[in-house]
């Protein structure tokens, strides 16, 4: 069974930072793509970061650009991402997403696996 568990997140104000992690279980963990997207209310769900396989290749929404930063440790099977100059805009849930392909699919619809999501608040 396919677990992802995200911790951090949390409430922080506006030009402050906060990291976000996700462990995997039941996966081989260096054969999955993984990433974050977030979701705010009444909005789709958005990829925000990505990683590939070996970690040797990120990608970033323009939003977070500069600002966000993803890694990964395959030998604690963790993806992390962290966040500086947080934006009220940056607030939204954030999950952890897992896919079988080289880098992360870019559509929610095609991720293989979704952690629980977790909370992300950015006081102005």
């Amino acid at each position: 069974q396919v677990q992802l568990v995200e911790s951090g997140g949390g409430l922080v104000q506006a030009g402050g930072s906060l990291g976000v992690s996700c462990v995997a279980s039941g996966l081989t963990f260096n054969n999955y793509a993984m990433g974050w997207f977030r979701q705010a209310p009444e909005k789709e769900r958005e990829l925000v970061a990505r990683i590939s396989r070996s970690g040797g290749s990120t990608s970033y929404a323009d939003s977070v650009k500069g600002r966000f930063t993803i890694s990964r440790d395959n030998t604690k099977n963790t993806v992390s991402l962290q966040m500086n100059s947080l934006k009220p805009e940056d607030t939204a849930v954030y999950y952890c997403a897992a896919d079988r392909g080289v880098f992360l699919n870019t559509i929610p619809q095609n991720i293989d696996y979704w952690g629980q999501g977790t909370q992300v608040t950015v006081s102005s």
